[in-house]
């Protein structure tokens, strides 16, 4: 019998929103193979223990087609199902949260607390949802919270940290006096609580507020938790960068606090690194590197220490840098140690560069909800590996490697790393000097996931004076503001009026939408045709613009991609199709030309995602004009029926 692997929960895919009647506004040609699901006969009249177990046993697909109403207490445990559950979209969580505000006379503060109290910390999937409810709770405006201020301190004494930092991060949002931080940080619980809590701060402005008290923290705790803790906090403050890398650059050799100080002075700006604190902390990692054991080097710590090694030889002066980097190329490779970003369909660095000729080692951090691989290609040949890995598919390819092309413009290639893994290509550079692309060759992540190897004779020499390369696909875009539907839909009105359909239609076909869906019949074939939008959300403009934003906002749970682990190790994902006591059947992708079966005795742990394929973050590159463009280009072809 199948049984699902508690550790493995949250390295779930991501759902194939596009495919969803409710999400993204259609069905496409996979909904039309969806098994129907009759609704389950729940008896929620029997003890609460029974109730739970019945309810444990749906799926969300199941679990969402029980009947729940506002008007009785006896709904009350089918919202609480819903609320906590693994994988739920954002919409019904916070369809549950006010429900049983009103059916236990309570209020969204208190309801959502209390189930995040409930929630294990240390089991991952149960710890994401705590931090998915944390934000919906951390959106709340400060007049919100502000009145709940005695349960959110009650709260912060919990024996559950997740809670606790969840709690006292909404008191701080809510204002606290100076008095009041003091009493929470009075030991080290209080302050662990506190410098996780401003991780979670959603706003880098509201981070700032709290600089000086991190920072004093720092300077007196006597608890090594704790200042490992306040050192990653910086990490997360932009604020004063300068005064925090020459607060931190001089605990680089302490063995205790390195881990930590490396982690956080990489996320520091080049520009803000002074060069005397720059030149005393890599003389020191490259003495570390050369006492290091080799089978030490290949550690997470190592490799970061490394990478920040590699980064200030741009500041320390060239004849010194010569000789670094000579005694670090005679005992180690150079790491370049790539990471994808969540829900954003696209690796963290956007190019690096590469001694022509010497040997380099790429590490793909994968910190997605969906599997993702690193293709290195030729110069100029990103979009037609990406085209031949898409007709390659899940088949075997390129040394056996799914999605990657026989092709000699194929340089090399990671395999599908799944979430929360990471996979490590090791090579020698070309010879030649160029730029040379690596992308995701999953269908359709082309558009967005790419970046560029800068191939060059002399590393040291470009590090000095960098030159960032073209844009491998052509696009001279660049980050705007990560919108968010608050920031629009007061001016939605007013912004859609007088725009032009042919500058929407431009906008939609450069922001990569015309890639996976239709309007009027032309554009890809991965999500449904959206030319009646408006219409079928009845001229809802405030809703469309959250699909757009907020992609996983509404994740309807027939859509939603599973994610199977095979007792033999494999990793299948895709929408289910079908499954009985002797098979399951995925679609596993919208390419796809025949589903994939999987016997139930191969199966270890089968689980879904909240998460939806559409990438957000899709509009940030553009302006607030150039949003509503799209909107009214969206509108002026569906003709809807104004509200």
């Amino acid at each position: 019998m199948r049984y699902f692997v508690l550790c493995y929960l949250l390295s779930t895919s991501v759902t194939l929103a596009a495919w969803g009647q409710d999400h993204n506004h259609a069905s496409g040609d996979a909904a039309s193979n969806t098994r129907k699901v009759e609704a389950p006969k729940v008896f929620l009249d029997k003890s609460p223990r029974i109730v739970a177990y019945q309810l444990k046993r749906l799926d969300n697909q199941r679990l969402l087609m029980v009947e729940r109403k506002r008007t009785d207490s006896k709904y009350i445990p089918v919202y609480e199902a819903i609320l906590a559950r693994v994988g739920m979209s954002p919409q019904y969580r916070i369809e549950s949260i006010n429900a049983l505000a009103e059916l236990q006379d309570s209020d969204p503060v208190t309801i959502t607390l209390a189930t995040i109290d409930k929630l294990d910390e240390s089991q991952r999937d149960e710890n994401r949802t705590a931090r998915q409810l944390a934000k919906m709770l951390l959106d709340m405006r400060m007049e919100q919270l502000k009145p709940k201020a005695t349960i959110l301190r009650d709260m912060t004494q919990s024996d559950n940290n997740l809670a606790a930092a969840i709690a006292t991060a909404a008191l701080l949002i809510s204002g606290q006096a100076d008095d009041e931080l003091d009493k929470l940080t009075e030991d080290s619980s209080g302050q662990l609580a506190f410098l996780e809590a401003i991780t979670m701060l959603p706003e880098t402005t509201q981070r700032g507020e709290f600089r000086s008290r991190v920072v004093s923290l720092l300077e007196s705790s006597k608890s090594m938790e704790v200042s490992n803790a306040a050192i990653r906090t910086l990490g997360f403050i932009p604020e004063e960068p300068a005064d925090s890398f020459s607060r931190l650059a001089p605990l680089v050799p302490d063995d205790k606090l390195r881990a930590a100080t490396v982690r956080t002075l990489l996320k520091i700006p080049m520009q803000e690194r002074e060069a005397a604190a720059s030149l005393a902390a890599t003389t020191f990692l490259v003495d570390l590197a050369e006492k290091t054991p080799a089978e030490e080097r290949t550690t997470a710590s190592f490799i970061d220490a490394m990478q920040l090694a590699d980064q200030l030889l741009a500041i320390v002066p060239s004849e010194q840098a010569r000789s670094f980097r000579k005694r670090l190329n005679a005992v180690t490779v150079r790491v370049i140690r790539i990471k994808t970003v969540e829900e954003e369909m696209r690796y963290d660095i956007p190019y690096f560069a590469v001694e022509a000729g010497k040997s380099v080692q790429i590490v793909l951090e994968n910190h997605d909800l969906m599997p993702h691989n690193l293709v290195v290609t030729v110069p100029e040949a990103l979009k037609e590996v990406a085209q031949l890995g898409l007709q390659v598919g899940p088949n075997n390819g390129w040394n056996n490697l799914p999605y990657v092309p026989e092709s000699d413009k194929v340089l090399h290639a990671t395999a599908m790393v799944p979430a929360d893994q990471q996979a490590t290509l090791t090579f020698t550079a070309p010879n030649t000097p160029g730029e040379y692309p690596y992308v995701c060759t999953f269908p359709q992540h082309w558009y967005r996931m790419y970046g560029v190897m800068v191939v060059v004779d002399d590393l040291d020499d470009w590090l000095k004076n960098p030159v960032e390369p073209a844009n491998p696909i052509g696009s001279n875009r660049s980050f705007v503001q990560a919108w968010k539907v608050s920031d629009l839909k007061d001016e939605l009105e007013a912004g859609i009026r007088g725009r032009s359909p042919e500058i929407g239609k431009r906008l939609f076909t450069e922001a990569s939408c015309a890639g996976c869906h239709k309007m009027q019949g032309e554009g890809g074939a991965i999500g449904p045709e959206l030319t009646d939008v408006f219409a079928r959300w009845k001229g809802d403009r405030v809703g469309i613009l959250r699909e757009v934003l907020e992609p996983s906002h509404k994740v309807d749970a027939k859509y939603v991609m599973q994610r199977i682990l095979t007792v033999d190790g494999r990793t299948i994902t895709g929408v289910l199709l079908s499954e009985d006591d002797d098979k399951v059947t995925l679609l596993s992708n919208p390419e796809a030309k025949e589903p994939t079966v999987i016997l139930q005795d191969d199966i270890e742990a089968m689980v879904p995602s909240s998460v939806s394929m559409m990438p957000k973050a899709l509009m940030d590159q553009y302006t607030k004009d150039e949003v509503f463009e799209v909107l009214a280009y969206l509108e002026s072809v569906a003709s809807p029926t104004k509200p």
